[in-house]
């Protein structure tokens, strides 16, 4: 198991070089690759695999990664776990550059439900994935990452707006245009020429290319950092999910191959899942399908599997105590959280979650509980609709967290790491670990 001061370095290193959902992707399968997994790609005719270590990419940005035994066709149970590889932030618009007072901006969309105060006065860089042109006419699309900060966006000074503090409001159209530079030409610059020294920079092959298109972000340059007096806090941009996408890759490299273990890492989850890529889309669907050809099978499969959500949960704030059920409040460095709703925003029972509670037990780590408060409304996951298509038990969990959905997260410095033993108990645990008591009336 892997020390606690290596952990950290590991996830620092993850996250920090993981600006967008196509790097946490490439990331985490260039992890997988060094650890023996191979790549199957869905264009390729493959089914009954063999045993051994396997992962597939879905649109650059979402991965299932899988460990398979030679028994997957007798019905034995899936260990599943799953996470999301997108984070809130500002996507650039396809017509980005407008130019106004000799300064050149970037347009950009406010990408699922973001802290937008945070944003400001931030040194911002620019990454994400490019799609290209080469003198042979053939299409190629890479990943870019600027690295340095090029843009920023710029507070109003608090001469010009006294209630700024009392009454501000941000309008998403007209006071989120960061500055990207200065120009006394009368029309703005092509954004996409602007783009061609990094795009080969990044991808020597792209030279004199053409860009046709991209989906880039701004992100923070400020990396990861250990704060507080005795260094017990992480903080940076993108806890919320890349934390849980770590754990999940790291407990699945580190379990047993003997026993049959499938993450998948989504894309799309801040906006709602719905794509070919996201948790409300076919991609575990397929795989599963592909690994289990036979229905009957497959359901006996799924229906004696778990799937386990992974998800960051809202630690309690000191400051905003009252937000929080008062029997419920998550504290940091204390474990990971069980998340339960009535309403199914979380798809906990209680059986999944004793069964959750089970393994955290014999990992010796502590375990929390959290429920949102009658008169908030609750946010959810990608466990609720994978349970439901695919009818596997399911459990949603997380480490908590202050801060979520801005720029800048905070985290226990001990969590991910609870988490991590956790996943790979879970990952390396027999058959029989995984099966919940048969429920039914007499």
């Amino acid at each position: 198991m892997m020390h606690a001061n290596e952990y950290i370095e590991s996830l620092f290193s993850f996250i920090n070089n993981s600006p967008t959902p196509f790097h946490a992707a490439a990331n985490g399968a260039a992890l997988l690759s060094a650890n023996g997994f191979q790549r199957l790609r869905e264009t390729d005719r493959w089914s009954n695999l063999s045993s051994g270590a396997y992962y597939v990419l879905r649109n650059d940005a979402s991965l299932i990664a899988f460990s398979l035994n030679d028994r997957l066709q007798q019905g034995l149970p899936l260990r599943m776990a799953g996470a999301h590889t997108d984070s809130p932030g500002l996507k650039v618009k396809p017509n980005p550059l407008q130019q106004r007072q000799g300064c050149v901006q970037m347009g950009v969309e406010v990408y699922g439900g973001a802290l937008l105060a945070p944003w400001f006065d931030r040194d911002l860089s620019l990454a994400g994935r490019v799609s290209w042109r080469c003198r042979d006419g053939h299409l190629h699309c890479g990943l870019i990452d600027c690295k340095r900060p090029v843009a920023i966006i710029p507070s109003l000074a608090i001469h010009l707006d006294r209630e700024v503090n009392s009454k501000r409001s941000i309008d998403k159209q007209t006071d989120l245009i960061p500055l990207l530079m200065l120009s006394n030409e009368k029309a703005s610059p092509d954004f996409k020429k602007l783009l061609i020294d990094q795009l080969v920079a990044d991808n020597p092959n792209a030279s004199e290319a053409e860009v046709l298109d991209f989906d880039l972000f701004l992100y923070d340059t400020q990396p990861l950092a250990q704060t507080g007096w005795h260094n017990e806090f992480i903080t940076g941009a993108r806890l919320d999910n890349l934390l849980s996408c770590h754990a999940l890759l790291h407990a699945l490299i580190r379990s047993d191959n003997r026993h049959n273990s499938l993450i998948v890492l989504n894309d799309h989850e801040e906006v709602g899942s719905v794509s070919t890529a996201g948790a409300q889309g076919p991609f575990l669907k397929d795989i599963l399908e592909r690994l289990i050809p036979d229905p009957v099978v497959r359901r006996q499969t799924l229906a004696g599997s778990l799937f386990i959500s992974v998800d960051n949960a809202h630690a309690v704030h000191p400051n905003f105590i009252g937000k929080h059920d008062p029997e419920h409040l998550p504290l940091l460095n204390h474990g990971p959280v069980v998340k339960t709703n009535a309403n199914q925003r979380y798809a906990t029972n209680g059986l999944t979650a004793s069964l959750f509670r089970l393994f955290c037990q014999r990992a010796e780590i502590p375990c929390q509980q959290f429920v949102m408060r009658n008169d908030l409304a609750c946010g959810s996951t990608i466990g609720p609709l994978t349970a439901a298509e695919l009818g596997v038990p399911t459990v949603d969990i997380g480490i908590p967290q202050l801060a979520m959905h801005s720029i800048r997260e905070t985290a226990g410095r001990l969590d991910g790491w609870y988490l991590l033993r956790v996943m790979t108990a879970i990952f390396a645990a027999g058959d029989d670990a995984l099966r919940c008591p048969e429920v039914g009336l007499p």
